[in-house]
C-alpha cells in the first residue's frame, strides 16, 4: 500500500509571503535607524542639563549647557530653549523639544522629548 502525502500537510512561507515580510522588516529597520540617533541625542541633552544644573545664575547655566551641547554635537536644543528654576536650594534645568522624521510623501513621525536635571 502506497501512502500519498497531501499538500495540506505542508507548512511554510511562500515566496510572496517572504517578500512581504522582508519588505516590512526593511521598512521597520529604516525607521529604527532614523530614531536611534534622536534617542542618543536625547541622552546627551539629559547629560548636558545635569551638568548645567551646577551653575549659579541663569546665564551661567545656559552657558554651561551650550558648551556641553557643542561638545556632544546637540543640534535640537540650545541654552535659550531650556528652563531654569530653583527648587529649594537646588537649580533645576528642564527642557522639551520635538524632532520630525520624514517617512514618505506628506507623512512624518514626530518624536517629543522632555526631561529635567536630577
Amino acid at each position: 500500500m502506497k501512502r500519498v502525502q497531501s499538500r495540506s500537510g505542508q507548512r511554510g512561507l511562500s515566496f510572496f509571503g517572504l517578500l512581504v515580510v522582508g519588505s516590512l522588516l526593511a521598512m521597520a529597520g529604516v525607521i529604527v535607524a532614523q530614531i536611534v540617533p534622536t534617542a542618543i541625542e536625547y541622552q546627551a541633552v539629559l547629560k548636558a542639563a545635569s551638568k548645567a544644573a551646577h551653575g549659579n545664575s541663569v546665564a551661567e547655566v545656559r552657558s554651561i549647557f551650550d558648551k556641553a551641547a557643542a561638545i556632544d554635537n546637540i543640534k535640537s536644543i540650545n541654552g535659550k530653549d531650556i528652563e531654569v528654576s530653583k527648587e529649594g536650594d537646588k537649580v533645576v534645568v528642564s527642557f522639551a523639544y520635538q524632532r520630525e522624521i520624514h517617512l514618505a510623501g506628506p507623512g512624518y513621525l514626530t518624536l517629543k522629548y522632555n526631561g529635567r536635571s536630577e
